[in-house]
C-alpha cells in the first residue's frame, strides 16, 4: 500500500532534520555541505517518487526547506535522532533497501563534503546506520 502524501512529507521533513543534524554536529554548517546536500536532493531524491505538497512542489524539497529553516533558527539537535528512530519504527515500509542506502549515501556525502569525517560525525553516522538496519 502506498503511503499517504502527508506521511511522505513527514518522512522528508525528518530527513531534513537528520541531514541538518549531521551537518551541524561539529557546530558549523559549511557551504560545501549545503551544496552537496542540494545536489543530491536534485539528482537522487526528487526523481525517487512523485509525492507533491499542497503547493505543487515535489515533497522531497521538504528536506532542503527543513534543513534551511533549522539552519536559520539554530535548532536543538538533541531529539532529532531519537525522533527519527521512532518514525522509522512506525513507518518501516518506507525504508526499503534503496531508501536506506540513499539516506546513508546522503549522510556520508554531507560528512565528506568538507575535510573528511571527525569523531562526532563518525558517531552520528554509526547511530544512523544502526537505525537503518533491516
Amino acid at each position: 500500500m502506498k503511503p499517504s502524501d502527508q506521511t511522505m512529507i513527514h518522512f522528508y521533513q525528518h530527513l531534513g532534520k537528520v541531514f541538518y543534524c549531521i551537518a551541524a554536529i561539529d557546530k558549523t554548517v559549511r557551504t560545501e555541505e549545503i551544496e552537496r546536500l542540494k545536489k543530491i536532493i536534485k539528482t537522487e531524491w526528487i526523481p525517487l517518487e512523485g509525492t507533491v505538497t499542497e503547493f505543487g512542489d515535489d515533497a522531497a524539497y521538504q528536506i532542503e526547506i527543513i534543513f534551511d529553516w533549522l539552519m536559520e533558527n539554530e535548532w536543538d539537535l538533541e531529539q532529532v535522532i531519537p525522533n527519527f528512530k521512532i518514525f522509522r519504527k512506525e513507518h518501516q515500509s518506507l525504508f526499503t533497501p534503496e531508501i536506506r542506502i540513499l539516506i546513508l549515501k546522503t549522510a556520508i556525502a554531507i560528512v565528506t563534503a568538507f575535510s573528511g569525517e571527525n569523531k562526532s560525525e563518525h558517531l552520528i553516522i554509526s547511530q544512523l546506520t544502526s537505525i537503518l538496519q533491516p
